[in-house]
């Protein structure tokens, strides 16, 4: 039997002292994909690690838990730890198991981008689960990417939601990144970025300093303000970068509704996007020297989705082809927390 960890965080995993610990049961991991928006934890079964053997597609989910923010550079740590401790328990909680059940655990969360952060992690949930228990620690890009490529990481993923980051991964292990670097030193065609410039447009057309356009009246209705003076105080009281994002779907219909404004952020964030995975798919060659292999371009985020006329997502593909004209777009049919966890279990087979 599994030795476990002291209790810590105020009884939060007293639930598993109500289930009988596991002799011989499910081998279990957790897989995290933790945003500037929210964190999912899922629990999944390992699967077996025959010869050539591949997951099931889709693999089974037991159990799914959602909570909210975990980057550090948004909430602070403490407050990340909690929720990302919190919602592992969940998962745990509601698949009717326990940490002694775990196997690995793979966290992937934004604000992840130097060694230090990976280690200061690892050696956090080392304090939660078991001595045995396999641990690992990336970006979201990593899991981000697992989802697209069913645990494997090679090619290039590109993130659009509330922040955006694009990952580049070689076979060899090379990796590389662009943007990401959040909404102070550029997130530019993030959710973020793209609210953040309607939200000065705004502003600069009730100065006179810019032209006149729809987003006025459309933000303010949204947001049941009566006058562009209100948008100062609207913005201050809450500057969350997921609260500015959430504006985005009322750019695109300004944009597909005709304004000129609207229409000339979403061209920019375009141009910033495909300049993001250009940039990484060059520095790697992962379309080879004359840029005319094949590489899959995992795409994630609600910027991202197809759903409107105004297809960002679509967007981007067509700048990025006209370079690398061999590349593959993938929208993934898992969400990024079975990635993490698929990318775990491809883990746990290499060093079986």
């Amino acid at each position: 039997m599994k030795a476990m960890k002291r209790e810590r965080n105020g009884g939060i995993w007293d639930f598993e002292l109500g289930i009988a610990p596991a002799s011989g049961g499910e081998d279990l991991i957790l897989g995290l994909d933790g945003g500037t928006t929210s964190t999912v934890c899922i629990c999944m079964p390992v699967f077996p690690f025959n010869d050539g053997s591949l997951p099931p597609d889709p693999p089974p989910v037991l159990a799914r838990a959602i909570a909210g923010c975990s980057n550090h550079n948004s909430v602070g740590e403490t407050a990340a730890r909690e929720t990302l401790e919190h919602v592992m328990a969940e998962a745990l909680s509601k698949s009717g198991s326990t940490r002694s059940s775990v196997r690995a655990v793979c966290l992937a969360v934004s604000g992840v981008n130097h060694p230090t952060d990976q280690e200061r992690i690892l050696n956090w949930l080392r304090e939660i689960f078991p001595n045995d228990v396999r641990c690992f620690v990336h970006n979201d890009a990593v899991a981000a990417m697992a989802s697209g490529t069913m645990g494997k990481l090679h090619g290039c993923v590109l993130i659009a939601g509330t922040g955006t980051i694009t990952y580049g991964y070689t076979e060899d292990g090379r990796e590389a990144r662009a943007a990401g670097a959040g909404p102070v030193l550029g997130d530019w065609g993030s959710g973020y970025g793209i609210a953040a410039m309607a939200l000065t447009s705004v502003i600069r057309a009730y100065d006179g300093r810019g032209p006149q356009t729809k987003l006025t009246s459309s933000i303010l209705q949204e947001l049941k303000l009566s006058s562009p003076d209100e948008l100062i105080g609207w913005t201050y009281a809450d500057s969350s970068w997921a609260r500015i994002a959430a504006l985005v779907p009322v750019v695109v219909s300004c944009a597909e509704g005709g304004d000129e404004v609207a229409n000339g952020i979403l061209l920019d964030a375009v141009q910033e996007l495909a300049e993001s995975v250009k940039a990484v798919v060059s520095r790697l060659g992962l379309c080879g020297e004359d840029g005319k292999d094949t590489c899959p371009l995992v795409m994630v985020g609600g910027v991202l989705e197809a759903n409107r006329k105004w297809d960002i997502g679509k967007e981007v593909i067509n700048r990025v082809s006209k370079e690398f004209p061999r590349i593959h777009p993938i929208r993934p049919k898992v969400e990024p927390a079975v990635g993490a966890a698929l990318l775990a279990w491809n883990f746990l087979k290499e060093e079986s």
